[in-house]
């Protein structure tokens, strides 16, 4: 059901999306700038009202993988008081901010949010809830050890198998690095991923009468993997390709990006890493080094997740 409405809502929000990347400044942008306080940075100008404007703003940290944002934290605007005339800022104030607006096109992503900020009390405490597709990609023979609690010296409940090369005499699919053990990140804390169903590495993807007994089988309970192990694919979450946004929000600053063989990033591909999530983001590190947030990630392994 929640692939369902998070393929409506990316339907619902593509056109607006793809809409809003072209948009406009409004003037009056500019000279608001100089009254961002610090510690902030400023996003779009997403409403003018008259004489008022409202500017999105977020902590200067929020891609910050030892600070990373919350999507479900409150969060502040500037607003902004402007000329008569509307083209200049004159004074501004931050103030708490109520979104979504009923029209607004990002409702039914916050409504996906809300439903994952309400299984936070069945998470470990202090644990950011979140859902996204990924895989391991530690090449350690032994594999990679998913643990008790997010801490290396925790007990080790079981391991994901390293890329496993599958031979069926040609018949098979198996990429020149082998298969990699998928699974589904559902919460973050301090360098850490809390994962659960993990699958047998290309078993989705071969002919499963000829798929061996023998292949490795991962744990596929719950627990935590360090987040430098983990690697996904970019998916569709219906933002502005291209690029990275400083929060885990569309309005806030977006930072354009590269792929690994060039052009700007978009669903084919994925990030050279993945530091944190935050409900459909993830905060990343893009193959030419920009950090930022993308929203959606997926773990398939033959094609792309648009």
């Amino acid at each position: 059901m929640r692939v369902l409405r998070f393929v409506a809502a990316t339907m619902l929000c593509v056109a607006m999306q793809a809409a809003r990347a072209d948009d406009t400044e409004p003037a009056w942008r500019a000279s608001a700038l100089a009254l961002v306080p610090a510690g902030y940075i400023a996003g779009t100008a997403y409403r003018t009202e008259g004489s008022t404007g409202y500017l999105a703003v977020y902590p200067a940290p929020s891609n910050d993988p030892k600070t990373p944002a919350s999507v479900f934290a409150a969060r502040q605007a500037l607003v902004v008081a402007l000329t008569p005339d509307a083209t200049h800022a004159v004074s501004a104030e931050l103030k708490p901010r109520v979104e979504p607006d009923p029209d607004d096109d990002e409702t039914d992503f916050a409504k996906l949010h809300a439903e994952l900020a309400a299984k936070r009390a069945t998470l470990p405490d202090g644990t950011e809830p979140c859902s996204l597709g990924a895989w391991s990609i530690d090449k350690d023979p032994a594999g990679l050890n998913v643990r008790a609690e997010p801490s290396v010296t925790a007990r080790v409940l079981g391991t994901l198998p390293p890329p496993y090369r599958l031979k069926l005499g040609g018949a098979e699919n198996t990429p020149d690095g082998g298969w990699l053990t998928e699974f589904h990140i559902i919460g973050f804390r301090n360098g850490w991923f809390l994962i659960e169903g993990a699958k047998p590495p290309g078993k989705d993807y071969e002919d499963d009468r000829k798929y061996p007994r023998s292949a490795p089988k991962p744990y596929a309970g719950r627990g935590w993997v360090a987040a430098n192990k983990v690697g996904a694919a970019y998916a569709n979450g219906s933002t502005r390709m291209g690029g990275l946004f400083q929060a885990p929000f569309v309005d806030a600053k977006w930072m354009p990006a590269q792929r690994e063989l060039g052009g700007p990033i978009d669903t084919d591909g994925g990030p050279k890493r993945i530091f944190a999530c935050s409900g459909l983001w993830g905060l990343v590190e893009s193959q030419d080094g920009v950090r930022g947030w993308w929203r959606a990630l997926c773990s398939n392994q033959v094609t792309n997740c648009s």
